[in-house]
């Protein structure tokens, strides 16, 4: 027997529903689909899709709430045939009778006494019938035809519904709505396929960058055969060595991008499924089929869009073979050249510098990142990704912005100037990876003003502290007085806080004895 059948157990369809990655299968099928190992029993059970083998759930209700697949005949390129003749494709259906009539039978419809008063429409006009030429029934009223749409519940309803279960809530007729959510499909549709172009680009640069890789492979392969020639048996075996080294290397590039590879064109063939059935469904589905089925597709298309994916492959082909540099001992013989691809290790690098755990107030200064590889030794180049960010611990708005300087040998200096005091925050990272000693604490001092006056001691001591009192460099006093050893037993020496913000301390009042008033009695200050 001919016609449509369902894809796991080759049969005619049996009330074919959709999984939420967009293929079909028959009820019986379905029901026969186990749980995945592992899982418990509850109100959504994963199962597997025999077809792509994406993991999808099953509703709470089981196969049953499966949004039945009303164009599962049409996707399979099967033509309704006549259902007077059987032996012509239908043209038309009887909307008295509901059977479907090729061109001949249509005619000879029209012409019987008995049928020449029902109303013949061609196929192509009734959109709000199913593909099996039959209206669309509710599951929850089966007398009643689905010809209205609940808004609230995002689905198509009877008459029976809006008076019953769907009272109250927001409806029109499927005519009316239908555009509104066509048109979000169709927008769905073409960002997929806007994904689906970028894909297949990506796809032919990692099949281009393999090239690369395999040539620049075979480059060095030549290479290194030409420099081990001179070296005979030594050399040679230090050849065996390197080209091992490379092939290795090569494995591993090429293991990367054939691991990206099948993730992106698995991706592309999940985007694939889901724009044709998407297309199929807005091209041939009426407009009950399309709101029947816009849930589990929007939904498809919605999740395959929000798949996050690298639009380059994912390694380089940077292979590079240096003849001059020192291989160790082979055979005896001091051999020479190695196959270049050194990685930095984020642990192994350390910082270096002045500028490290102090700093002052608006002046610039700065420390040294040294890269490291996995081995421990010296990078030698620069181009790597550092990272700094400089914080205020109590002040989160307050940032200092920092500059790195590629030296390309390996080191960076990392240079900054704070214009707030305080407790700082300091992150390095290498490829997003901090580095030995990050994140590490920063304390940011006061800039320092040598103060190059004298103060008129006594008479600030007189005037009971205020701040009005001036200092010999012209300054006033922003502080309060804390106390003079004039007249005050116990005290050693003069405390002020000085015009340029700091405390000035003497135990040495010159132009008078203590209690003296007069203006001529200093005190001598010193810069801290």
């Amino acid at each position: 027997m001919s016609g449509p059948r369902c894809p796991q157990c080759a049969q005619p369809w049996v009330s074919p529903r959709l999984l939420p990655c967009l293929h079909s299968l028959c009820d019986p099928c379905l029901r026969r689909l186990g749980a995945l190992e592992g899982e418990p029993g509850g109100a959504a059970r994963p199962v597997l899709c025999p077809v792509c083998d994406a993991e999808v759930s099953l509703p709470p209700g089981g196969v049953g709430q499966l949004t039945p697949d009303c164009l599962a005949g049409s996707r399979a390129g099967a033509a309704a045939g006549c259902d007077l003749c059987a032996d012509g494709a239908a043209a038309g259906r009887c909307l008295t009778c509901g059977v479907r009539l090729c061109p001949f039978c249509c005619r000879a419809h029209r012409r019987q006494k008995k049928t020449a008063s029902h109303a013949v429409m061609e196929l192509e006009n009734t959109k709000d019938c199913s593909q099996t030429g039959k209206p669309l029934l509710c599951p929850s009223h089966p007398t009643e035809e689905l010809r209205l749409f609940c808004e609230q519940c995002d689905q198509p309803v009877c008459q029976e519904c809006v008076l019953g279960r769907h009272r109250q809530h927001p409806y029109d007729f499927t005519s009316n709505v239908i555009h509104r959510h066509g048109d979000a499909l169709r927008k769905l549709l073409n960002n997929t396929q806007q994904h689906m172009d970028t894909l297949e680009d990506v796809l032919s640069q990692i099949d281009k960058m393999g090239s690369a890789v395999r040539s620049r492979a075979e480059a060095v392969a030549t290479e290194i055969c030409l420099f081990a020639s001179g070296y005979v048996r030594a050399i040679e075996e230090h050849r065996d060595r390197l080209l091992k080294q490379l092939e290795d290397l090569k494995v591993q590039k090429e293991n990367l991008l054939h691991l990206q590879k099948a993730q992106l064109q698995q991706l592309l063939l999940d985007m694939r499924t889901g724009v044709e059935f998407t297309e199929h469904l807005l091209m041939s589905g009426s407009d009950l089929e399309i709101l029947i089925t816009k849930g589990v597709v929007s939904s498809r298309l919605t999740k395959l869009n929000s798949v996050a994916y690298s639009t380059h492959p994912s390694v380089d082909d940077r292979i590079q073979f240096s003849a001059q540099e020192r291989a160790g001992q082979c055979c005896g013989y001091a051999v020479f050249g190695a196959v270049l691809n050194k990685v930095v290790d984020p642990a192994r690098c350390t910082l270096h510098g002045e500028g490290l755990h102090s700093a002052r107030q608006n002046q610039r200064t700065g420390f040294t990142l040294l890269c490291n590889d996995t081995t421990g030794e010296r990078m030698g180049q620069g181009g790597e990704a550092v990272q700094v960010t400089i914080t205020h611990k109590d002040k989160r708005d307050c940032a200092v912005k920092p500059t790195v300087c590629d030296n390309g040998d390996g080191t960076y200096y990392i240079s900054y100037s704070p214009e707030e005091p305080g407790l700082y925050a300091v992150c390095v990272c290498v490829k997003g990876q901090y580095v030995q000693g990050s994140p590490f604490a920063l304390m940011v001092k006061h800039k320092f003003r040598e103060h190059q006056g004298v103060f008129h001691c006594c008479t600030f001591c007189s005037s009971g502290g205020q701040k009005a009192a001036r200092c010999a460099c012209g300054g006033t006093m922003p502080g309060g007085y804390q106390g003079c050893g004039h007249g005050h037993k116990g005290h050693p020496g003069c405390h002020h806080w000085s015009c340029c913000g700091q405390v000035k301390q003497s135990s040495e009042c010159l132009g008078g004895p203590p209690g003296d008033t007069s203006s001529r009695s200093l005190l001598r200050t010193v810069a801290l």
